[in-house]
């Protein structure tokens, strides 16, 4: 049998990454963090995609006449680090595709503590990602 690789436990990890992470950036009293798999980018270990074992991500790619929106989960694949991401791409309708993340999230127990920061994350994806209606002409009237 292969030997077993034992990692850092996830709050080790955060203890590490607790105060210095190059991905942490301290904004107007609050402590933000770019790093990838975090759904509301806040430098918290619920929301730490470096520190969990499980870890949600949602991203966009394209324009707004071709997006599609990539489902990252984490999966447990130590011997393989480039694996050890699952990808998923969502082109369906908004209502397809919040189901699709509330069953990757919630369905097999994966984190469904989640799902409501990933379906909040998919609100403001997609609403950014929306051509924004022109304003109505403002004109003079003509007087009769």
């Amino acid at each position: 049998p292969p030997p077993h690789i034992h990692m850092a436990s996830p709050d080790l990890v955060w203890q590490i990454l607790r105060s210095n992470s190059s991905f942490m950036v301290k904004r107007d009293g609050l402590a933000l963090s770019s790093e990838p798999m975090n759904l509301m980018n806040k430098h918290s270990f619920k929301y730490s995609g470096l520190a969990n074992k499980k870890a949600v991500g949602l991203e966009i790619s394209g324009d707004a006449t071709r997006s599609s929106l990539s489902l990252s989960v984490k999966a447990v694949n130590k011997r393989a680090p480039g694996k050890s991401v699952g990808k998923l791409t969502l082109k369906k309708d908004f209502r397809r595709v919040a189901k699709a993340i509330t069953a990757a999230t919630q369905g097999g127990q994966y984190r469904a503590d989640l799902t409501a920061a990933a379906l909040a994350r998919l609100t403001k994806l997609t609403a950014s990602v929306k051509p924004k209606k022109s304003a109505p002409k403002t004109g003079r009237r003509s007087r009769k």
